[in-house]
Parts: C-alpha cells; structure tokens; sequence
C-alpha cells in the first residue's frame, strides 16, 4: 500500500467542498471505484481515498469518464484508520442500523454535517460492495447514515450511495451559494470548537476503554457489546480538546473510592 499523509493543518476552505473527502473502504469493484470518482466530478468534489486496493490495481477504470484526474490524485491506505486520521468527523453510510450502533435518517445526517466550523474535516465513508462497513469499521465513524429506499433491494449500488449522498451535499451548499433559500450552515449550534483529528479522538477513546477495563466495568463476557456502544456514544461527542479534558479527568477521578476492589453501594 501506498504512503500515509500527514495531517493537514487546521485551514479555512475557500470552497467548501474541500472540506469534504470520500473515503471507500475495502470496494472491490473497479467500475465503482471509477463510477465513484464520476459523481465526484459531477458535484465538484476532488478528494478521494481508498482503503485495502492499491494506486496499480485501479489505473483509470473507463466509468471514471473525465475524472480520471480524480484517480490520479487519489490516497491508498493499508487501514481505515490510517485514512481518516486526520480527519475531525465521519460520517458512515450504513444500509440499516446494527445492534449496538445508531444511524441518523439521511436528511438529518446531512444537516448535522453543516453544523461543524468551517474548518472542519469531514469524511463520507462508504463500504464494501458485498458486506457494507464491518463493526470495526463503524465504530471508526463519528455518525452513520441510511439513505432511504422505497423497494426490498437490500441497499444502494456503492456508486449510486456516493453519488445520492454527494448531490444532497451539493445542492445545499449550492442553495448558500446562490441565497435562494434558507441557509444550510448552523448559526454556531457547535459552537467555534473544531473536533479533535480522529486519531486522537480514537486514542481517548482506547484509553477510556483501558481505565474501564482495570476497573473491571468491562469484562470478557461483555467486551464486545460494550466497547462498540463507547465508541457509539463517545463518538456521537465529535469530542473537542475540551471534552477530551473533561472525560478523561472524569475517569481519572472516578473509582478512586473503591473498597476492597469492589465500588461501594449507596450511603
């Protein structure tokens, strides 16, 4: 796989598109991979990632019709991970919500992207062809999203999925654009505070993880269900340096008054 990219440092985007990357992980399709890079030329999107397929494997497919621009200038990554590290939110297409993971219906999705600063990062993750995003690779994921259908068909072709969420983005920013109507972007609904890169946003949540482990309030028997659902809800926090702070002073404080191994009962 090819090199990993330093992260970028914090900027205002003079189009705020740039704002935005796409991101495919493990697609095994080329012709999506070239349908994808399309419908980012269409709507004016330039930055394309993708995890598990190398730069060799997908030399200008021919449904990358006048994008191919896109896929010269695509990143490879080996891992997810990697490719969203410095990124500061995510946001993950899902067909249908999993057990311990929530998903936002797609028009609300959409909105909540518009509520982060300017300089905010902001990655679309989309998943295999076959078995969509991995549990692993949700919880790598700020936010997930369905997008609406009105058929049985298990979910949306990849390229469509990129293509349907990628035109709803263009349009309202096309609406700010040319003030023809109400504005898309939150009146500081956030606040000024960027999110922390994914990386470090990732970290706090490991360590979280590991303080609650040697506390024992995770366990072999629940590690699985409970991890997925911290990663769920910690990362619905799009956490800021501030919150970063503030949850890991909270469980560095919490459990110091611990009797015998054990937290004492109410008093």
């Amino acid at each position: 796989m090819r090199r990993q990219k330093v992260p970028k440092p914090v900027r205002k985007h003079s189009d705020p598109r740039d704002r935005f990357v796409v991101v495919l992980a493990r697609p095994e399709s080329l012709e999506n991979i070239g349908l994808a890079a399309r419908a980012m030329k269409n709507t004016g999107f330039h930055e394309l990632r993708v995890v598990g397929r190398s730069k060799v494997e997908i030399a200008c497919p021919r449904t990358a019709v006048h994008a191919k621009d896109i896929l010269k200038k695509a990143s490879f990554y080996g891992d997810l991970p990697s490719a969203t590290a410095d990124l500061n939110v995510v946001f993950a297409s899902t067909a249908k919500p999993r057990q311990n993971f929530s998903a936002l219906p797609f028009d609300e999705a959409i909105s909540l992207m518009f509520t982060f600063p300017p300089e905010s990062r902001i990655g679309l993750l989309f998943g295999n062809e076959r078995t969509g995003l991995t549990s692993a690779e949700l919880a790598a994921s700020n936010f997930r999203w369905t997008i609406p259908q009105a058929s049985r068909q298990p979910s949306y072709n990849l390229a469509a999925a990129v293509l349907i969420t990628l035109f709803e983005v263009f349009r309202r920013l096309k609406i700010e654009d040319e003030k023809i109507g109400p504005s898309p972007f939150s009146s500081g609904a956030r606040g000024h505070e960027i999110p922390l890169p994914r990386s470090e946003q990732e970290a706090c949540i490991r360590l979280i993880i590991q303080k609650l482990e040697e506390r024992e309030f995770i366990h072999p028997t629940n590690r699985r269900h409970t991890t997925q659902m911290l990663h769920n809800l910690l990362g619905r926090l799009a956490m800021t340096d501030r919150d970063r702070k503030l949850l890991l002073a909270m469980f560095s404080h919490a459990g110091k008054d611990r009797v015998n191994g054990q937290f004492p009962g109410p008093q």
